[in-house]
């Protein structure tokens, strides 16, 4: 098992023998295993980096099954391009990641880009990690994959397969360990790049050595492996429980128009949504139709009641149908607006 030092003190060398060994049999396991990705097909810093920040709160089947990434890159195929583009065309092409915060940051590390670097995408780390929106484990992986630096690249999947490589019984969400497995993932790191060990570390975690469960026998690392029980590591402080709220909104139609309201919060500030009432401003009756979806540690059912005679209040306004397919906006309201619209006969440009 391994303790930390005492005072949390951080050391660099890994407990393991023969890391030379280690890192030989990794790239020989990811040279036969590793799965085709489009950006593993590139060096584009920029490509690179739209796919981290794309993955940061999804999962890869998302991102690429429903075309998010190669949508992005049509739309947005260089960093001048998304430097350039309005701020609505580039929230709606994130429409459904979530996280819109994300895509804000994306531009803003273009506009950086373009005027401190001069359109060309930076090589080293701090100027990576000083991007908008880039952490030290985004900066590690576009270094890593773009440029092929000797940089670690700590993600979930990596913290989880080096805690378990070195029995590491800490908490991993404290700063101590945080810096304790980013100076072990930095001494495994072969001196010729870390494009490959980095991609095989994470296509370990993802495949092999995952959450909830590992398929040891298969694993290339078996051999310098020091967990005996691998699915009680890593240690993690217990998540919170999701707490069910209600939401109550409405649909509110006049003249081929349809009120929405404009989020204000920092979490999707900027996108339009049907507007919220109180229940007692509802009339009774039921609801033409609810949606669930979560939200961080919420779980949210949304009521969709129709009304008329409606007035618009601040942050709301009226659209014509035909403007709502350009409008950024979460996908519940999306799948509500879409459902009911279809169920009515009503078509999007209809007059």
């Amino acid at each position: 098992m391994s303790q930390p030092p005492k005072g949390h003190k951080v050391v660099k060398n890994p407990p393991i023998k023969d890391v030379g060994g280690l890192q030989a049999a990794m790239t020989e396991w990811f040279s036969r295993e590793g799965r085709q990705y489009p950006w593993r097909a590139t060096e584009d810093g920029y490509e690179i980096l739209v796919s981290e920040i794309m993955l940061q709160q999804t999962q890869v089947a998302t991102v690429l099954g429903r075309g998010y990434y190669t949508r992005w890159l049509e739309l947005f195929p260089d960093v001048q391009t998304l430097a350039k583009a309005d701020e609505g065309s580039v929230l709606r092409a994130w429409e459904g990641l979530g996280y819109y915060s994300r895509a804000r940051n994306l531009q803003k590390a273009a506009r950086h880009i373009v005027e401190e670097h001069g359109g060309v995408f930076p090589r080293s780390l701090p100027q990576i990690e000083a991007l908008p929106g880039v952490g030290r484990y985004t900066a590690g992986a576009v270094a890593s994959f773009a440029f092929n630096a000797a940089e670690a690249a700590v993600d979930a999947n990596i913290a989880r397969v080096l805690a378990r490589l070195f029995d590491f019984r800490e908490r991993i969400d404290t700063a101590y360990a945080r810096k304790q497995l980013l100076a072990w993932a930095g001494s495994l790191v072969p001196d010729s790049g870390g494009r490959i060990w980095n991609s095989a570390l994470m296509e370990l975690g993802q495949h092999v050595c995952k959450s909830g469960s590992v398929s040891c026998h298969q694993c290339p690392a078996a051999s310098w492996c020091r967990a005996a029980e691998p699915l009680l590591l890593p240690i993690k402080k217990k998540r919170k429980v999701q707490t069910a709220v209600e939401e109550h909104v409405v649909l509110a139609f006049r003249r081929n128009s349809l009120l929405l309201e404009q989020e204000t919060g920092r979490r999707r500030q900027g996108l339009w949504k049907l507007p919220e009432r109180a229940m007692e401003e509802i009339p009774d009756g039921a609801p033409v139709c609810k949606q669930e979806y979560t939200i961080t540690r919420y779980r949210v059912t949304m009521f969709i009641h129709e009304l008329k005679d409606v007035i618009a209040r601040e942050n709301e306004r009226w659209f014509r149908l035909e403007e709502i397919t350009r409008l950024p906006m979460p996908s519940p309201y999306r799948r509500a607006v879409d459902g009911y619209l279809s169920r009515q006969g009503k078509a999007i440009g209809s007059q």
